[in-house]
């Protein structure tokens, strides 16, 4: 694997100053990618979510629900 430094080099960029500033009116350069930003993770691909966290979650909802229904019902009659 080799690795791409992305700091230009000074010697050979146009337009820096000594120490790696950029004068005023000058672009500075370009970064470079990253193409080995890091590996590839390949052991934890993404699925979404799990069958009993979502479940838990939507059981959750329906019961908070159903108690503010019937605490407006209880006020109604």
């Amino acid at each position: 694997m080799t690795h791409i430094n992305p700091d230009p080099e000074p010697e050979r960029t146009s337009g820096l100053e000594p120490g790696g500033g950029v004068p005023p009116g000058e672009t500075p350069p370009a970064e470079s990618s990253m193409p080995e930003a890091g590996p590839q993770e390949t052991h934890n691909p993404p699925k979404g979510w799990a069958k009993g966290p979502l479940t838990l979650i939507i059981v959750l909802v329906v019961l908070i629900a159903a108690f503010f229904l019937a605490y407006a019902l209880a006020l109604i009659l």
